[in-house]
């Protein structure tokens, strides 16, 4: 498994990730597609609360399709339309990840591929060859 450290001389994170991650050698790499808000009936909901949770539950399926969990999840990259509420999706991947804290970088953006659109996430998730 990956080992998680934050360097004493760098700034405590001010949020829910760590600054670094190391990934073992033999560990293989399961790469996560950016994924939106649509549900599995193509519908997208309008309400960014309600795409963060639509975003991270499909992250969740697409580890899971490996059986994986979030815990797996060594670096997660967010992509948020400006003028949305990041609480709101921090709150929605608090409830996702639990204490797992992966490496993380979240931006804001003009716009995504389409405009109803809102939020954007990738991972990279470790798992042990079996």
């Amino acid at each position: 498994m990956a080992t998680y450290l934050n360097p004493a001389d760098v700034h405590a994170p001010v949020g829910n990730y760590t600054h670094t991650a190391r990934v073992p050698a033999g560990t293989e790499l399961v790469f996560v597609s950016g994924q939106v808000a649509i549900r599995p009936d193509s519908t997208v909901p309008s309400n960014f609360a309600e795409q963060a949770e639509v975003v991270f539950a499909n992250l969740r399926a697409c580890l899971a399709a490996y059986g994986l969990g979030m815990d797996s999840v060594v670096k997660l990259n967010a992509y948020l339309v400006a003028g949305q509420d990041v609480h709101a999706m921090r709150e929605v991947r608090a409830r996702y990840f639990g204490a797992h804290k992966p490496t993380s970088t979240a931006v804001f953006i003009p716009a995504l591929v389409s405009p109803e659109f809102l939020l954007e996430v990738e991972a990279v998730a470790e798992r042990k060859p079996q």
